[in-house]
């Protein structure tokens, strides 16, 4: 039997470093050839890791959040034959710990290298230890209507109370017992209910969070913003957009909001080319674009990412809301690629129905603009000296003081404003 030891792939780029994000295996499991074995993220995409060799995990190189540098040792796996490992150079022992500092714990799908030192597995809620719960942060508590009803009464948080019957099943005595401790006001539920909560949760920072937090700091710190908002009647545009899904919606796909939008700013980018740009700062070089990269801001479980449709200038409304719907898909299901979360060069950012009135978007470093939508409401407007219902929605929008000055900012969003009220100037040329 030999071992073969995986390195950290230089992924390119000029990368010295990568973080490992997850693990998919354990010391001890048996891989099979193209099996991922983990998740390593750069400043720009997750990467997974497959396995080349068939054979069994005999060490983790790191724990997830753990930063590694390129070519240092990910993962040795027992195989048979000789192995990748030079004669004379025995590879590091299984038994060698992976060092885990508190801050940065490992996932439920890592396990710890057989060592001594026990390596936590999960991260859990520091509930108050006189409850006696252990059950994770999310986790539904597992009680009957009656024993929630009395846990409400007496002002009792379920989540903390540790369950004695089957399968950790809360019953009326772990309720007692849970009240003769101290943990509430008092059996009886007077004041209860305002019962005070000492309990703490540390949640790390690691994966894309990390990256998104990096991110954030690097443009609020490296930009100075001002933001500009103006409010749109879109009921034209909405009566077209709903027009257009009711004849056209079932053969090319509905239409919402955004692929409009987008048609409205490749057509005002044409008068105000200075927003479709990036700023190198650092050689103090503006440079714009003839393509427009359209910047998506997508949520998904993991956090923020900003997928990138690429040349937006020459989509029509239906080819831009598949792609975007497709970026949507691969970033939620973190299939999205280097190439399609990279290069924009100007971003949009919509909270959708939770839109709100007014917001202030950072800008995505290190272009020069972003458009922040708002929800679409009825407000009461006068028109023509009548007041009459309309759709309303604002545009909050930053960009960079450095390279674009408050008036171009708002000729630019009033150009936008001009081509969604009036809908039909999106499609002459």
């Amino acid at each position: 039997m030999g071992v073969h030891v995986i390195k950290m792939p230089d992924i390119g780029e000029g990368i010295a470093e990568v973080e490992l994000v997850m693990w998919y295996v354990k010391v001890g499991d048996m891989v099979t050839e193209d099996l991922i074995l983990a998740d390593v993220m750069t400043e720009k995409a997750t990467i997974e890791i497959p396995s080349p060799v068939h054979g069994k995990v005999l060490a983790l190189g790191g724990a997830a959040g753990q930063v590694m540098a390129v070519g240092s040792d990910l993962i040795q796996i027992e195989v048979e034959g000789a192995g990748n490992v030079r004669p004379g150079a025995a590879p590091a022992p299984a038994s060698a710990p992976v060092v885990v500092t508190p801050s940065m714990p490992v996932p439920a799908t890592v396990a710890a290298t057989p060592t001594p030192v026990q390596v936590p597995q999960k991260v859990v809620p520091a509930a108050p230890a006189k409850t006696g719960a252990s059950r994770e942060a999310g986790e539904k508590p597992i009680a009957s209507p009656a024993v929630r009803r009395r846990a409400w009464d007496m002002g009792i948080e379920l989540q903390f109370v540790h369950g004695s019957g089957p399968a950790g099943r809360i019953v009326q005595d772990d309720l007692d017992a849970y009240a003769a401790r101290g943990s509430t006001a008092g059996a009886s539920g007077s004041g209860a209910r305002y019962a005070e909560r000492n309990d703490e949760q540390s949640v790390p920072l690691i994966g894309l969070r990390r990256k998104i937090a990096q991110k954030m700091a690097e443009s609020k710190r490296r930009i100075p913003h001002f933001s500009y908002v103006e409010e749109i009647d879109v009921t034209e545009l909405e009566a077209l957009r709903v027009r257009l899904n009711e004849q056209w919606g079932k053969e090319r796909g509905r239409l919402t909001v955004l692929p409009l939008l987008m048609r409205a700013v490749v057509l005002a980018l044409r008068q105000y080319p200075q927003m479709n740009a990036r700023f190198d700062d650092d050689a103090g070089v503006v440079t714009q674009f003839g393509a427009v990269h359209m910047g998506v801001a997508t949520q998904t479980d993991a956090g923020l990412m900003v997928t990138v449709m690429r040349h937006a200038e020459a989509r029509d409304l239906w080819s831009s809301a598949a792609e975007v719907s497709r970026l949507a898909t691969a970033a939620r299901d973190g299939k999205a690629g280097r190439d399609e979360l990279s290069g924009s060069t100007i971003t949009i950012s919509s909270l959708g129905a939770l839109g709100g009135i007014v917001t202030t978007p950072v800008i995505n470093h290190p272009e020069v603009a972003i458009i922040g939508v708002n929800k679409i409401v009825d407000r009461p407007m006068i028109r023509n000296g009548a007041m009459v219902a309309r759709k309303m929605m604002n545009l909050s929008s930053s960009f960079d003081h450095r390279v674009v000055d408050g008036i171009h900012a708002a000729e630019f969003i009033q150009a936008i404003r001009a081509l969604l009220e009036c809908p039909a100037m999106l499609f002459v040329e």
